[in-house]
């Protein structure tokens, strides 16, 4: 197939079951998940836009009961390969054509220095590269273009949810966004932020026994206080919790102890509370570290570890080259360069989406109220520009939703219970567990749901529970009964308290 700026590389058809991956997977369950895979045609692309664009995509084509739609799914961190974990199974499993790219950083995003294509495709050509061509290779194969287009993705999936809904608000239909990464420059100045803090000096530095003993005192603290249920061992509303670091036991002098923390230890935990402010102005940059929040994966012990800054640090290298290292940044004059360079490509802060709301597109938002990594403030805020750009509350409710998830961590898993649907998680067992398949329905005509009900499966010791993630600002409050049931819970709006609020300077 002829295809305009993009050529097919490689296509086969993929019995039922027997996709494999040549890499190790992100997921410690995959290779479960893939048995039961239908058979479909795997189409391998490379688009270049530029010419310094290789940017790879793959579309997945179902041999047999095709739903009639296209799923474009999105990718993590830097990306730099296919993310099959990250939706492509479960889409085509529920009937979907489905896409996703590389973004064009592979191998690997520390290799795009002094290559600003390469910054462009990942900060938003990539994606629509991959809606265009997906379209017009299911269109091909299918005889057909009258079909509707979704998106679903987490993290830098939802930076890239959301820049789809602003720059090109015709790609998709509807548009799933998970703790979206799409303030980029300042989630990644906070992450210098919290790295510079955690590595100042080896007394700041704390043990993983010392984060569990920080989040068990914030949830005896707060737990059940916050409108969740007796037991819960998360927060529901960490905006409730009136925690403060001084109810965290000082060691003795000469006291070494998982239970008890430094005058250091205390003050850097401040900092990461905090959140990063600058230096000489007092604003605001990006929200702090959500408590509760603090033993999850991407928390304080990896933002403090060796691997972090290649990980993460790679936008910083683009613009500010070898002058950059992460215990000297300025945070006033470093991160305006870095802004001045890099935000209208990379970020996705605009939250007018007035022209994707008129094409009768819909938005459901989504995050973990326990992500380390992309506060719940942060998304929070967010929404509220979003409903303040489109004229209010009631305008907004015409075409876009937030669903904040008590105690899941950064896009699934966590304490608290976390399956809505989304990658990450097991398929849903029903409709009214499954956040995607809610998203199609609305869009296409049926009434908005006010909640999804989330499950956990049976542990060894606790039974499947149920629970009702409520459309913000509502949040699941417990009532009375078994609070392994949904129906224990009613949604009920919450003050929105302490927001953290990023300055206007800090959302270009």
């Amino acid at each position: 197939m002829a295809l305009p700026g993009a050529k097919v590389m490689a296509s086969a058809s993929v019995p039922a079951g027997a996709f494999t991956l040549s890499r190790p997977a992100m997921l410690p369950d995959f290779a479960d998940r893939l048995r039961d895979m239908p058979a479909f045609c795997q189409v391998k692309i490379v688009a270049t836009p530029s010419t310094q664009s290789h940017i790879g995509i793959e579309v997945w084509l179902p041999l047999k009961d095709w739903n009639g739609r296209f799923l474009g799914t999105g990718n993590g961190g830097g990306a730099g390969m296919i993310a099959y974990e990250m939706g492509m199974v479960e889409g085509l499993k529920r009937g979907f054509a489905v896409a996703n790219t590389d973004m064009g950083t592979a191998p690997d995003i520390n290799q795009s220095l002094n290559k600003p294509e390469h910054w462009t495709d990942f900060g938003y050509r990539a994606t629509h590269e991959m809606t265009r061509i997906a379209k017009l290779v299911i269109s091909a194969y299918y005889k057909t273009s009258a079909f509707r287009a979704y998106f679903a993705g987490c993290s830098t999936g939802g930076q890239q949810a959301l820049s789809a809904a602003q720059r090109y608000p015709a790609d998709y239909d509807g548009i799933l966004a998970g703790d979206p990464g799409n303030n980029r420059t300042h989630v990644a100045a906070s992450f210098v932020w919290n790295h510079a803090a955690l590595t100042a000096y080896p007394a700041a530095q704390m043990s993983s026994a010392q984060w569990e003993t920080i989040s068990q005192t914030v949830i005896k603290t707060c737990a059940g206080k916050d409108g969740g249920a007796p037991g819960d061992r998360f927060l529901t509303d960490p905006r409730q919790c009136r925690f403060d670091v001084s109810h965290l036991r000082l060691c003795q002098a000469g006291e070494t102890s998982d239970a008890c923390f430094s005058e250091e230890q205390i003050g850097t935990l401040r900092r990461l509370y905090a959140g990063p402010t600058n230096p000489e102005t007092g604003e605001r940059i990006y929200p702090g570290l959500t408590v509760g929040s603090e033993d999850q994966p991407l928390g304080p012990a990896m933002q403090g570890s060796a691997q972090w800054p290649k990980q993460q640090f790679y936008l910083f290298d683009w613009a500010l080259g070898a002058s950059f290292k992460p215990s000297s940044f300025d945070f006033n004059h470093d991160l305006d360069r870095v802004d001045a360079r890099l935000s209208s490509t990379l970020n996705a802060n605009v939250a007018d989406l007035s022209d994707f709301a008129r094409r009768g597109g819909k938005l459901f938002l989504y995050t973990g109220v326990a992500d380390p990594a992309v506060p719940v403030a942060e998304v929070v805020n967010y929404y509220d520009r979003l409903t303040a750009a489109v004229g209010g509350t009631s305008e907004a409710a015409r075409f876009a939703r937030l669903f904040l998830v008590p105690g899941m961590g950064h896009c699934f898993g966590g304490p608290g219970v976390t399956n809505i649907g989304q990658w990450g998680e097991a398929m849903p067992v029903s409709p009214e567990n499954d956040i995607l398949m809610q998203l199609v329905a609305w869009t296409e005509g049926a009434k908005i749901p006010q909640q999804i009900i989330a499950r956990k499966p049976a542990g060894t010791t606790s039974p499947a529970q149920e629970r009702p993630i409520c459309a913000y600002p509502a949040f699941p409050d417990y009532r009375s009964g078994d609070p392994a049931k949904a129906t224990s819970f009613a949604c009920t709006p919450h003050a929105k308290g302490v927001d953290q609020a990023p300055a206007s300077r800090y959302l270009n």
